[in-house]
């Protein structure tokens, strides 16, 4: 080229401390949403390594943020089967269906219950901003020894990277440690903020990217000084409107879950009377079905016993004209002796004759006096079967039921906004202030990191047996051998430790490397 090309950015007023949340800071909740998008997209084209337990996590907050609170009525098997959730690189790793993905995305799906779409959405950006390759920009270099490595550019600084590990830097040079930025050529230049230390330098692959390493150094840069300083007017009236706006979302689910639960609690009492209407209606035909028997019973058995006195009238009536005829035979004189012993055998067979008619009458007289008792029970039956029926008739169908009064709960705070009470002046205390709600927020996510570090070990040891080895590729090796490590740890603490050694020391041993 003719000339060189020389540009350079200043960092002279690097000197606060870098905050230590990564908290995202979206103002808008076109911009969340457009920016969630972006992120997801990433994922899911494997642009940003992301670990199948993770993956599995991420999607359903994707889910809750389209789908809403889970409902088993609802939301039925395969209801997932036509969404994509997770990279591709994940499926192939695994011997594991749809439906045993889906299930197990549903299973943490089920836990979001009650989060809003924002709040979903917020959930997948703090856990993918987590991820080792998150954010950052990747570009070939060399040192002065020429070993070829790679450049990352993010929010936290500066990081070397081996080439075949993207995921774990060797050294890293936050911003606040660098001072100026300058490259001529292809050769970069870094200068320390401490001046007792020496620049390093290390060369770009090709001359067209420099300008865009410088722009997204400048651009990070940028960034890192505006989390650090107090927000602007329109920003903090944007802010204010995103709580308004908060608040009034808030208010609209604590409405629409009072009318959910007023609804579910007057679906329960249908269902109860539905039910107890339905219990009355069997028990009336049962009563009706007893009191028809009843009535059958007693018209067989009145019958029956009319049959019985019958017969035994008509009993008694052989009786007496057997008797008769004894009677009449021995008053027959009898000539011969065999006449006289004829007489007498027939006398004999008269008597018993008539001695079984009489115990026969009896006998049918005793069942005909049962019959009857049998029918003065039936037509009791009968009297308190009807009276039954009676009693259920004069019972009310439904009982009254007292209308539910929608109040709004007097603990519901007014979000009205008033433009005069904005505060533009951040003074100290208000800076001391801030600094202790993100301390606050540091400890209550690092609390939420262990959780969630737990329930991402559990589902990864249950799969684990169902992972294809052959199909892992060098990130998913890489990651293992992290984990096996124990350095598997948030993004911001890695570095942490990366810069725990003096910035001479780093920059010492980025020249030998």
């Amino acid at each position: 080229m003719a000339g060189a090309i020389a540009s350079r950015m200043s960092f002279s007023s690097l000197k606060r401390k870098q905050p230590k949340t990564f908290t995202v800071r979206i103002v808008t909740m076109d911009a969340e949403m457009e920016f969630n998008c972006e992120v997801k997209k990433q994922i899911l084209d494997e642009k940003i390594y992301c670990p199948p337990e993770a993956s599995v996590l991420l999607a359903s907050y994707a889910v809750q943020a389209k789908y809403g609170d889970y409902d088993p009525s609802v939301h039925k098997r395969g209801f997932l089967a036509q969404e994509e959730l997770l990279p591709k690189r994940v499926i192939n790793l695994y011997q594991m269906t749809p439906e045993m993905w889906e299930e197990r995305i549903t299973a943490w799906y089920a836990e979001h219950r009650g989060r809003a779409r924002d709040e979903a959405e917020m959930e997948y950006l703090k856990i993918a901003q987590d991820l080792e390759m998150y954010g950052v920009n990747y570009f070939t270099i060399r040192n002065k020894k020429g070993t070829e490595l790679l450049l990352g550019v993010d929010a936290l600084g500066l990081h070397i990277y081996d080439p075949e590990n993207r995921l774990t830097p060797k050294i890293s040079f936050p911003w606040n440690e660098i001072r100026n930025i300058s490259y001529s050529d292809k050769e970069f230049t870094i200068k320390p903020l401490d001046k007792k230390i020496d620049v390093f330098k290390f060369n770009s692959s090709k001359l067209r990217v420099n300008k865009l390493i410088l722009q997204l150094c400048i651009g990070n840069h940028d960034l890192f000084m505006r989390r650090r300083k107090a927000d602007s007017l329109e920003v903090q009236q944007m802010k204010a409107q995103a709580r308004e706006e908060k608040a009034r979302k808030q208010m609209e689910r604590q409405r629409l879950a009072r009318e959910k639960q007023m609804r579910e609690e007057a679906e329960r009492t249908r269902d109860e009377l539905e039910r107890r209407l339905l219990q009355m209606k069997e028990e009336a035909t049962m009563a009706n079905e007893a009191l028809m028997r009843s009535e059958e019973t007693a018209d067989l058995l009145a019958e029956k016993a009319q049959i019985t006195e019958e017969e035994a009238k008509l009993l008694a009536q052989k009786a007496a004209e057997a008797e008769q005829e004894m009677q009449r035979i021995k008053a027959t004189a009898i000539r011969t002796e065999e006449e006289k012993r004829l007489m007498e055998q027939k006398v004999l067979e008269a008597e018993v004759l008539a001695l079984k008619m009489a115990e026969e009458s009896e006998r049918r007289a005793k069942e005909a006096d049962q019959l009857k008792q049998d029918l003065q029970e039936a037509r009791e039956a009968e009297r308190r079967a009807k009276q039954k029926l009676l009693e259920m008739a004069a019972k009310p169908t439904y009982p009254p039921m007292n209308p539910i009064p929608a109040p709004l709960p007097p603990d519901i705070p007014n979000f009205d906004i008033i433009g005069d009470s904005l505060s533009f002046d951040f003074k100290d205390t208000d800076m001391k202030r801030l600094s202790m709600e993100i301390e606050k927020e540091k400890v209550e996510y690092m609390e939420k990191s262990k959780h969630l570090q737990e329930q991402l070990n559990e589902l990864k040891t249950e799969i684990e047996a169902l992972k294809l080895k052959e199909r892992e590729t060098a990130l998913d090796i890489l990651h293992n051998e992290n984990s096996d490590r124990g350095s598997t740890s948030s993004k911001h603490n890695t570095i942490k430790k990366l810069t725990l050694q003096s910035a001479k020391s780093r920059v010492a041993f980025f020249e030998e490397l």
